[in-house]
């Protein structure tokens, strides 16, 4: 794992100091070696730097920017390729095998590069990755991004200089930043509680579309469009999988998946470097580990972090896990005092605006691990795969009783509930209370009502969803002069692409959800630790086999991840396992009431808000009034505004 950044600067302003101090600006993604390259054309200047962390090849023959054999192509490559050694071996037998100068992944897929070409390089390259080629003879940058968008490369121009990184910060060292907001993001952002890609932050600076290469031609610079192409697509795996469903039965369809779980746990094992896991107790890391020590001669380091609040707890779960598989497990339990501690760096930790709050949990168990080993396998991506949101039922569940209404009532209950005064509906449906106890925590009957208008007015079950799962439900309202932009789901809810309600969603997740918020949690935490995460279940050829099974081998009994789990069984007991899911979810709203309520009403203080001009600062006063006083639970929305707030700045 490793930050990777540069430009092409036509300006002729930048120079080698420029390149070793936006990359030292990711020290924590490398903090074992940097290097830079600067080259001078007819046309601009072109500089590639890297931050090493050292995991496969710990000599000098690791070092990068790294040239290959030829002379011909330089990469700055931030990841791992799993299959290398399977790679060079073909190489060798091809007679395409150059003078090996080591053993890392990165000199091989430079190999590969000059054999096959970049874009059959990447799909012969099982791996997660974000890298950029320099190939000196055509003069052309190319940055790519691995398969299902496990680590960020950010682009963009800022005047007459295209800029690269692996994060934000390292654009902002550059002197022909702009750094403007883009409140279109911004609107996005406040709808999702992350910024979904392309988009990012800032105006003209966008995040690399997941399977994607994209090129620029230094000689033609700003005169030609970046050319973008795709050389893996999880929309024609999805299709693909529809078309060619797998034909074997339930116990074929679990022997397939653990075998190639198997293959990739054992993969994303090798290391130089100490190797862990995270262990939460839940089905996919517990899959992960037990798949991991069974493949282990000595006991797996697992690690995970308690809370001494019970609501909050699933430590002793991954404790008991831990000792049935027999790992040598690390446990901290955390206090709210240092839970809240970390808040104030998710501003630097996240670089852009992120408020999904088990990004606190998260540094936390990244902090944990970090100390002990350098690489942990992580069990994310089963949700998206394996169908094992509760939300997704929950979705379904209410859509079909919206359905039982034709379109154009529905359109007409809409508007309805949606014109009569909050405080009429309270009054006339308070006797509804006692019955929606167990919902009515956020709010009263009113908001429930006035939410549901909004979703009778959806017009199909895509646009339902996003509504959902969206935080603020308009978001142009609080952002000052905000235009949301259109999104993933925009395209494919149009073109109702997916027949079936199931394969839409996960579809959708997959491609926002997935790697916009729980890959980016995951990547910024750890790497703050300089801590490297694999993920398992995201090994392209185990999301193709996931996509050709049919629903039921997701969903069965009322059990979600249902082939996974008979996997997990396998190696842990159901009666381990079968539990409702808490996830890492904290009392942000008790929180920001309590203890942290100077810290939160100095962020959003209205002549703050005022002078920066993003954010409707009487529409946040009244949402921050109605959470002090308890009338509504306003966190995931006071929580987007504040994450907000320092990110906007920095």
């Amino acid at each position: 794992m490793c930050g990777i950044t540069g430009f092409i600067d036509y300006s002729f302003k930048s120079d080698q100091h420029e390149v070793l101090r936006m990359a030292d600006a990711l020290s924590h993604r490398g903090p074992d070696a940097k290097g830079c390259e600067l080259y001078t054309t007819d046309h601009a200047m072109v500089g590639l730097g890297h931050r090493r962390l050292s995991i496969i090849d710990l000599s000098p023959e690791g070092h990068q920017p790294m040239t290959s054999d030829s002379g011909r192509y330089v990469i700055c490559l931030n990841g791992e390729i799993y299959n290398f050694q399977e790679i060079r071996t073909e190489l060798e037998d091809l007679g395409a095998a150059p003078n090996w100068r080591g053993h890392s992944d990165t000199e091989v897929l430079l190999a590969a590069i000059e054999f096959w070409g970049l874009k059959r390089a990447l799909q012969k390259s099982i791996g997660m990755f974000a890298l950029a080629l320099w190939d000196k003879k055509e003069r052309m940058l190319s940055l790519a991004r691995d398969r299902m968008g496990e680590k960020p490369l950010y682009y963009g121009w800022q005047g007459k200089t295209f800029l690269f990184a692996s994060e934000l910060k390292a654009l902002r060292l550059h002197p022909n930043w702009g750094g403007e907001v883009d409140r279109g993001a911004l609107c996005l952002f406040m709808r999702y509680a992350y910024i979904p890609a392309p988009y990012s932050i800032h105006q003209d600076i966008y995040k690399l579309e997941q399977g994607t290469i994209l090129s620029l031609n230094e000689p033609k610079g700003r005169e030609q469009e970046l050319v973008q192409e795709t050389y893996w697509s999880l929309w024609d795996v999805a299709h693909d999988g529809i078309e060619n469903p797998f034909q074997g039965d339930a116990q074929e369809a679990v022997d397939e998946l653990e075998r190639l779980l198997l293959d990739a746990v054992g993969k994303q094992m090798v290391s130089d470097v100490p190797l862990g896991a995270f262990l939460s107790g839940g089905y996919d890391s517990s899959t992960i580990t037990a798949l991991m020590q069974a493949r282990s001669s000595k006991p797996v380091k697992t690690f995970s972090i308690g809370f001494y609040e019970e609501g909050y707890n699933e430590a002793h779960h991954a404790k008991a896990v831990a000792q049935h598989l027999g790992t040598e497990h690390t446990e901290m339990y955390v206090t709210p005092d240092e839970a809240m501690q970390v808040i104030p760096e998710l501003y630097e930790i996240y670089d852009e605006p992120f408020a999904d709050s088990s990004q606190i949990p998260t540094y936390l168990l990244s902090k944990l691990t970090g100390k002990h080993v350098t690489v942990a396998l992580s069990g994310d991506g089963g949700d998206e795969l394996m169908r094992g949101y509760g939300r997704y039922n929950h979705a379904l569940r209410l859509w079909n009783l919206i359905s039982l209404f034709p379109k154009s009532i529905r359109s007409v209950l809409g508007r309805v509930f949606l014109a009569i005064p909050a405080s009429t509906l309270d009054a006339t449906f308070s006797w509804a209370k006692p019955f929606l106890t167990s919902y009515a925590k956020s709010g009263p009957v009113s908001l429930k009502l006035l939410k549901a208008g909004e979703g009778f007015r959806q017009p199909g079950f895509l646009q339902f969803y996003n509504y959902l799962l969206s935080k603020w439900k308009n978001p142009q309202d609080i952002v000052v002069g905000g235009n949301e932009p259109a999104t993933l789901f925009d395209i494919i809810a149009r073109s109702e692409a997916f027949s079936d309600k199931d394969r839409a969603m996960l579809y959708m997740d997959a491609m926002t959800y997935l790697p916009d918020d729980i890959l980016v949690k995951v990547d910024r935490a750890a790497m703050r630790e300089s801590l490297e995460t694999r993920i398992p279940l995201l090994d392209h050829r185990i999301v193709e086999f996931a996509w050709r099974l049919p629903n039921r081998f997701r969903w069965q009994n009322n059990f979600s991840k249902w082939a996974l789990r008979q996997v997990l069984y396998k190696y842990v007991p159901p009666k381990l396992m079968d539990r409702p899911k808490k996830g890492f979810a904290l009392p942000i709203g008790d929180w920001i009431r309590g203890p942290m309520k100077n810290w939160a009403e100095n962020q959003i203080k209205n002549e703050r808000l005022k002078q920066q001009s993003l954010f409707d600062a009487d529409k946040v006063s009244q949402i921050w009034k109605e959470h002090l006083s308890g009338e509504y639970e306003n966190q995931e929305l006071l929580w987007t505004v504040l994450m907000a707030q320092g990110c906007v700045q920095l």
